[in-house]
Protein backbone atom coordinates (compact mmCIF):
# COMPACT_ATOMS: atom_id res chain seq x y z
CA UNK A 1 0.00 0.00 0.00
CA UNK A 2 0.92 3.35 -0.89
CA UNK A 3 0.73 5.96 2.13
CA UNK A 4 -2.26 6.62 3.85
CA UNK A 5 -3.56 10.12 2.99
CA UNK A 6 -2.87 12.65 5.51
CA UNK A 7 -3.20 16.30 5.98
CA UNK A 8 -0.70 18.62 7.72
CA UNK A 9 -2.85 18.35 11.10
CA UNK A 10 -2.10 14.42 11.05
CA UNK A 11 -5.88 13.65 9.71
CA UNK A 12 -6.06 10.27 7.97
CA UNK A 13 -8.21 10.20 5.20
CA UNK A 14 -10.68 6.84 5.25
CA UNK A 15 -13.40 7.64 3.26
CA UNK A 16 -14.33 8.99 0.18
CA UNK A 17 -17.27 10.61 -1.40
CA UNK A 18 -17.59 10.40 -5.02
CA UNK A 19 -20.11 12.06 -6.73
CA UNK A 20 -21.08 10.41 -10.20
CA UNK A 21 -23.48 13.52 -11.20
CA UNK A 22 -25.08 16.43 -10.12
CA UNK A 23 -28.46 15.89 -11.78
CA UNK A 24 -31.27 15.45 -9.80
CA UNK A 25 -34.91 14.90 -10.02
CA UNK A 26 -35.76 16.45 -6.68
CA UNK A 27 -36.29 20.32 -6.02
CA UNK A 28 -35.63 20.26 -2.30
CA UNK A 29 -35.76 23.58 -0.82
CA UNK A 30 -32.84 23.84 1.18
CA UNK A 31 -30.86 22.33 -2.06
CA UNK A 32 -32.33 22.99 -5.49
CA UNK A 33 -35.64 24.66 -4.93
CA UNK A 34 -35.57 25.32 -8.60
CA UNK A 35 -34.70 22.47 -9.88
CA UNK A 36 -31.54 21.30 -11.48
CA UNK A 37 -29.78 23.89 -13.93
CA UNK A 38 -27.62 21.98 -15.98
CA UNK A 39 -25.04 24.64 -16.79
CA UNK A 40 -24.31 24.07 -19.86
CA UNK A 41 -22.93 20.28 -19.48
CA UNK A 42 -24.25 16.68 -20.89
CA UNK A 43 -24.37 13.82 -18.96
CA UNK A 44 -21.52 12.62 -20.87
CA UNK A 45 -19.28 14.80 -19.23
CA UNK A 46 -19.52 13.19 -15.73
CA UNK A 47 -17.05 10.15 -15.01
CA UNK A 48 -16.44 7.26 -16.71
CA UNK A 49 -16.87 3.93 -14.98
CA UNK A 50 -13.02 3.83 -15.83
CA UNK A 51 -12.16 6.95 -14.27
CA UNK A 52 -14.47 6.02 -11.84
CA UNK A 53 -12.45 2.74 -11.43
CA UNK A 54 -8.82 4.60 -11.36
CA UNK A 55 -9.66 7.01 -8.87
CA UNK A 56 -11.16 4.94 -6.50
CA UNK A 57 -7.97 2.41 -7.04
CA UNK A 58 -6.06 5.36 -6.09
CA UNK A 59 -8.02 5.94 -2.86
CA UNK A 60 -8.13 2.54 -1.72
CA UNK A 61 -4.06 2.62 -2.04
CA UNK A 62 -3.78 4.94 -0.04
CA UNK A 63 -5.62 3.53 2.95
CA UNK A 64 -9.20 4.97 2.15
CA UNK A 65 -11.95 1.91 2.92
CA UNK A 66 -15.16 3.50 2.35
CA UNK A 67 -16.56 5.39 -0.81
CA UNK A 68 -20.33 6.38 -0.87
CA UNK A 69 -21.43 7.18 -4.40
CA UNK A 70 -23.49 10.04 -4.34
CA UNK A 71 -24.79 12.95 -6.79
CA UNK A 72 -27.70 14.77 -7.21
CA UNK A 73 -29.46 11.90 -7.60
CA UNK A 74 -26.60 9.12 -8.41
CA UNK A 75 -29.54 6.38 -9.53
CA UNK A 76 -30.09 8.56 -11.91
CA UNK A 77 -27.31 7.48 -13.92
CA UNK A 78 -28.42 4.54 -16.05
CA UNK A 79 -25.21 2.62 -15.25
CA UNK A 80 -25.32 2.82 -11.47
CA UNK A 81 -25.23 -1.20 -10.77
CA UNK A 82 -22.43 -1.28 -12.92
CA UNK A 83 -20.59 1.71 -10.90
CA UNK A 84 -21.70 -0.06 -7.45
CA UNK A 85 -20.32 -3.77 -8.89
CA UNK A 86 -16.52 -1.29 -9.82
CA UNK A 87 -16.39 0.45 -6.87
CA UNK A 88 -17.19 -2.72 -4.77
CA UNK A 89 -14.56 -4.82 -6.40
CA UNK A 90 -11.64 -2.66 -5.79
CA UNK A 91 -9.25 -4.33 -3.18
CA UNK A 92 -9.28 -2.70 0.13
CA UNK A 93 -13.00 -1.29 -0.15
CA UNK A 94 -14.69 -2.94 2.38
CA UNK A 95 -17.77 -0.26 2.45
CA UNK A 96 -20.13 1.18 -0.10
CA UNK A 97 -22.52 3.39 0.72
CA UNK A 98 -24.80 5.72 -1.05
CA UNK A 99 -26.87 8.75 -0.53
CA UNK A 100 -30.48 8.45 -2.59
CA UNK A 101 -33.73 10.15 -2.61
CA UNK A 102 -35.39 6.77 -2.82
CA UNK A 103 -37.26 6.96 -5.57
CA UNK A 104 -35.66 3.96 -7.57
CA UNK A 105 -35.38 1.80 -4.66
CA UNK A 106 -38.28 -0.06 -4.82
CA UNK A 107 -37.82 -1.41 -7.85
CA UNK A 108 -33.71 -1.32 -7.93
CA UNK A 109 -32.35 -2.01 -4.69
CA UNK A 110 -32.25 -5.21 -5.10
CA UNK A 111 -30.18 -4.98 -7.93
CA UNK A 112 -28.00 -2.99 -6.23
CA UNK A 113 -27.12 -5.25 -2.86
CA UNK A 114 -26.25 -7.52 -5.34
CA UNK A 115 -23.41 -5.19 -6.91
CA UNK A 116 -22.32 -5.15 -3.81
CA UNK A 117 -23.92 -1.88 -2.28
CA UNK A 118 -23.55 -2.34 1.89
CA UNK A 119 -25.06 0.42 2.86
CA UNK A 120 -27.94 2.91 2.28
CA UNK A 121 -29.14 6.51 3.32
CA UNK A 122 -32.39 7.56 2.17
CA UNK A 123 -33.68 11.44 2.36
CA UNK A 124 -37.13 11.50 4.26
CA UNK A 125 -37.47 15.27 5.43
CA UNK A 126 -40.65 14.35 6.38
CA UNK A 127 -43.34 11.66 7.84
CA UNK A 128 -45.97 13.79 6.63
CA UNK A 129 -46.72 13.04 2.80
CA UNK A 130 -48.43 16.83 2.46
CA UNK A 131 -45.31 18.43 3.98
CA UNK A 132 -42.67 15.76 2.13
CA UNK A 133 -43.75 16.91 -0.79
CA UNK A 134 -43.77 20.93 0.01
CA UNK A 135 -39.89 20.22 1.01
CA UNK A 136 -39.29 17.72 -1.92
CA UNK A 137 -41.20 19.56 -4.58
CA UNK A 138 -42.34 16.35 -5.74
CA UNK A 139 -44.86 14.15 -4.47
CA UNK A 140 -43.17 10.97 -4.18
CA UNK A 141 -43.51 9.99 -0.21
CA UNK A 142 -45.39 6.44 -0.61
CA UNK A 143 -42.85 6.14 -3.44
CA UNK A 144 -39.55 6.21 -0.90
CA UNK A 145 -41.18 4.25 1.83
CA UNK A 146 -41.85 1.51 -0.33
CA UNK A 147 -38.49 1.66 -1.39
CA UNK A 148 -37.28 1.73 2.58
CA UNK A 149 -39.22 -1.38 2.88
CA UNK A 150 -37.68 -2.97 0.02
CA UNK A 151 -34.04 -2.66 1.55
CA UNK A 152 -35.11 -4.35 4.42
CA UNK A 153 -37.19 -7.14 2.26
CA UNK A 154 -33.67 -7.76 0.48
CA UNK A 155 -31.27 -8.09 3.07
CA UNK A 156 -30.00 -4.87 4.90
CA UNK A 157 -30.03 -5.02 8.34
CA UNK A 158 -30.09 -1.39 8.63
CA UNK A 159 -31.04 1.80 6.46
CA UNK A 160 -30.24 5.01 7.95
CA UNK A 161 -32.41 7.98 6.79
CA UNK A 162 -31.44 11.55 6.28
CA UNK A 163 -33.26 14.52 7.68
CA UNK A 164 -32.88 18.53 7.17
CA UNK A 165 -34.58 19.97 10.35
CA UNK A 166 -36.21 23.30 9.42
CA UNK A 167 -38.04 26.03 11.57
CA UNK A 168 -41.58 26.12 10.83
CA UNK A 169 -41.20 23.28 8.37
CA UNK A 170 -40.64 19.81 9.68
CA UNK A 171 -39.12 20.47 13.37
CA UNK A 172 -41.60 19.56 14.94
CA UNK A 173 -41.81 16.46 13.88
CA UNK A 174 -39.55 14.95 16.10
CA UNK A 175 -41.73 12.96 18.82
CA UNK A 176 -43.31 11.27 15.01
CA UNK A 177 -39.82 10.46 13.49
CA UNK A 178 -38.71 8.68 17.56
CA UNK A 179 -42.05 6.65 17.16
CA UNK A 180 -41.25 5.38 13.64
CA UNK A 181 -37.72 3.93 14.66
CA UNK A 182 -39.10 2.45 17.99
CA UNK A 183 -39.59 -0.73 16.42
CA UNK A 184 -37.32 -0.12 13.26
CA UNK A 185 -33.46 -0.56 12.38
CA UNK A 186 -33.19 3.09 10.79
CA UNK A 187 -30.53 5.34 11.76
CA UNK A 188 -32.25 8.80 11.46
CA UNK A 189 -29.62 11.44 11.05
CA UNK A 190 -30.58 15.11 11.60
CA UNK A 191 -28.72 17.32 9.65
CA UNK A 192 -28.53 20.96 10.63
CA UNK A 193 -29.36 23.47 7.64
CA UNK A 194 -25.96 24.33 6.62
CA UNK A 195 -25.45 27.86 4.48
CA UNK A 196 -24.59 27.55 0.83
CA UNK A 197 -24.09 30.32 -1.46
CA UNK A 198 -27.22 30.21 -2.57
CA UNK A 199 -29.35 30.04 0.24
CA UNK A 200 -28.66 32.90 2.59
CA UNK A 201 -32.18 34.08 3.36
CA UNK A 202 -33.63 30.10 3.83
CA UNK A 203 -30.91 29.21 6.49
CA UNK A 204 -31.58 32.54 8.67
CA UNK A 205 -35.66 31.53 8.40
CA UNK A 206 -34.98 27.93 8.77
CA UNK A 207 -31.69 27.23 10.43
CA UNK A 208 -32.25 24.65 13.81
CA UNK A 209 -28.98 23.83 16.12
CA UNK A 210 -29.11 19.96 16.58
CA UNK A 211 -27.32 20.73 20.62
CA UNK A 212 -31.37 21.36 21.80
CA UNK A 213 -32.05 18.12 20.03
CA UNK A 214 -28.96 16.40 21.66
CA UNK A 215 -29.82 17.42 25.29
CA UNK A 216 -33.31 16.26 25.00
CA UNK A 217 -31.92 13.16 23.98
CA UNK A 218 -29.52 12.97 26.77
CA UNK A 219 -32.31 13.46 28.93
CA UNK A 220 -33.89 10.91 27.95
CA UNK A 221 -31.48 7.89 28.47
CA UNK A 222 -29.94 8.32 25.01
CA UNK A 223 -26.17 7.22 25.25
CA UNK A 224 -22.84 7.62 22.48
CA UNK A 225 -22.26 5.49 20.40
CA UNK A 226 -18.47 4.83 19.98
CA UNK A 227 -17.61 6.08 16.26
CA UNK A 228 -15.39 4.25 13.66
CA UNK A 229 -12.41 5.37 12.08
CA UNK A 230 -14.47 5.32 8.78
CA UNK A 231 -17.72 6.81 10.11
CA UNK A 232 -19.03 9.78 9.05
CA UNK A 233 -19.45 13.34 10.79
CA UNK A 234 -22.48 12.17 12.60
CA UNK A 235 -22.67 11.67 16.79
CA UNK A 236 -25.07 8.58 16.84
CA UNK A 237 -26.78 7.96 20.10
CA UNK A 238 -28.57 4.72 21.23
CA UNK A 239 -31.57 3.26 23.52
CA UNK A 240 -31.99 0.50 25.08
CA UNK A 241 -36.03 0.34 24.16
CA UNK A 242 -35.16 1.87 20.33
CA UNK A 243 -34.23 -0.46 17.70
CA UNK A 244 -33.58 2.23 16.14
CA UNK A 245 -30.76 4.84 16.58
CA UNK A 246 -30.53 8.61 16.15
CA UNK A 247 -27.56 10.48 14.36
CA UNK A 248 -26.61 14.37 15.06
CA UNK A 249 -24.83 16.23 12.19
CA UNK A 250 -23.80 19.63 13.53
CA UNK A 251 -21.06 21.38 11.55
CA UNK A 252 -21.79 24.37 13.43
CA UNK A 253 -20.31 22.86 16.36
CA UNK A 254 -17.15 23.46 17.80
CA UNK A 255 -14.41 20.98 16.75
CA UNK A 256 -16.82 19.81 14.37
CA UNK A 257 -13.86 19.20 11.66
CA UNK A 258 -11.49 17.94 14.21
CA UNK A 259 -11.96 14.26 13.42
CA UNK A 260 -12.34 15.00 9.87
CA UNK A 261 -11.49 11.98 7.74
CA UNK A 262 -13.55 12.18 3.95
CA UNK A 263 -12.75 13.59 0.81
CA UNK A 264 -14.58 14.46 -1.95
CA UNK A 265 -14.52 13.63 -5.77
CA UNK A 266 -16.74 15.53 -8.11
CA UNK A 267 -18.91 14.03 -10.79
CA UNK A 268 -16.35 16.09 -13.27
CA UNK A 269 -13.88 14.67 -11.54
CA UNK A 270 -12.10 17.59 -9.23
CA UNK A 271 -11.13 16.68 -5.56
CA UNK A 272 -12.58 19.28 -2.73
CA UNK A 273 -10.57 19.11 0.31
CA UNK A 274 -13.62 20.27 2.31
CA UNK A 275 -17.90 20.79 1.53
CA UNK A 276 -17.41 24.50 1.86
CA UNK A 277 -14.32 25.06 0.84
CA UNK A 278 -12.27 26.29 -2.63
CA UNK A 279 -13.37 25.71 -6.22
CA UNK A 280 -11.05 22.24 -6.50
CA UNK A 281 -8.18 20.65 -7.84
CA UNK A 282 -8.73 18.64 -11.21
CA UNK A 283 -7.70 15.23 -11.09
CA UNK A 284 -9.28 14.37 -14.57
CA UNK A 285 -6.33 14.70 -16.87
CA UNK A 286 -5.04 12.41 -14.56
CA UNK A 287 -7.24 9.33 -14.50
CA UNK A 288 -7.04 8.78 -18.62
CA UNK A 289 -4.89 5.67 -18.29
CA UNK A 290 -3.83 2.98 -15.48
CA UNK A 291 -0.45 4.25 -15.62
CA UNK A 292 -1.19 7.75 -14.35
CA UNK A 293 -1.81 6.42 -10.77
CA UNK A 294 1.58 7.13 -9.00
CA UNK A 295 0.98 11.01 -10.70
CA UNK A 296 -2.55 11.23 -9.60
CA UNK A 297 -1.45 10.24 -5.54
CA UNK A 298 1.17 12.02 -5.54
CA UNK A 299 -1.49 15.24 -6.68
CA UNK A 300 -4.00 14.39 -3.90
CA UNK A 301 -1.02 14.07 -1.70
CA UNK A 302 0.00 17.78 -2.70
CA UNK A 303 -3.57 19.18 -2.36
CA UNK A 304 -3.95 17.78 1.21
CA UNK A 305 -1.17 19.98 2.63
CA UNK A 306 -2.99 22.68 1.62
CA UNK A 307 -6.37 21.51 3.79
CA UNK A 308 -7.79 24.09 6.05
CA UNK A 309 -7.67 23.47 9.96
CA UNK A 310 -11.98 23.93 9.58
CA UNK A 311 -14.46 25.30 7.73
CA UNK A 312 -15.49 28.90 7.49
CA UNK A 313 -19.18 28.48 8.27
CA UNK A 314 -18.77 30.51 11.63
CA UNK A 315 -17.67 33.15 9.71
CA UNK A 316 -21.02 33.33 7.21
CA UNK A 317 -18.19 31.63 4.65
CA UNK A 318 -19.66 28.87 2.63
CA UNK A 319 -16.79 28.88 0.14
CA UNK A 320 -17.11 28.50 -3.42
CA UNK A 321 -20.51 25.56 -2.85
CA UNK A 322 -23.41 27.67 -4.55
CA UNK A 323 -25.69 24.49 -3.51
CA UNK A 324 -25.12 20.92 -2.08
CA UNK A 325 -26.05 19.12 -5.31
CA UNK A 326 -22.61 20.68 -7.05
CA UNK A 327 -20.32 18.60 -5.02
CA UNK A 328 -21.92 15.52 -3.53
CA UNK A 329 -23.37 17.29 0.19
Amino acid sequence: MAQQFEDSFQRKFYYLRLSVTDVCNFKCTYCLPDGYQPAGRRSSSFLSIEEIQRVVNAFAECGTNKVRITGGEPSLRKDFTDIIHTVSSTPGIKKVATTTNGYRMEKQVEQWKQAGLTHINVSVDSLDSRMFHQITGENKFTQVMAGIDKAFEVGYSQVKVNVVLMKDLNAQELPAFLAWIKDRPIQLRFIELMQTGEMDELFQRHHVSGVAIRNQLIANGWLLKARASNDGPAQVFIHPDYQGEIGLIMPYEKDFCQSCNRLRVSAIGKLHLCLFGEEGVDLRDLLQSDGQQAALTSRIQQALQTKSVSHFLHDGNSGATPHLASIGG
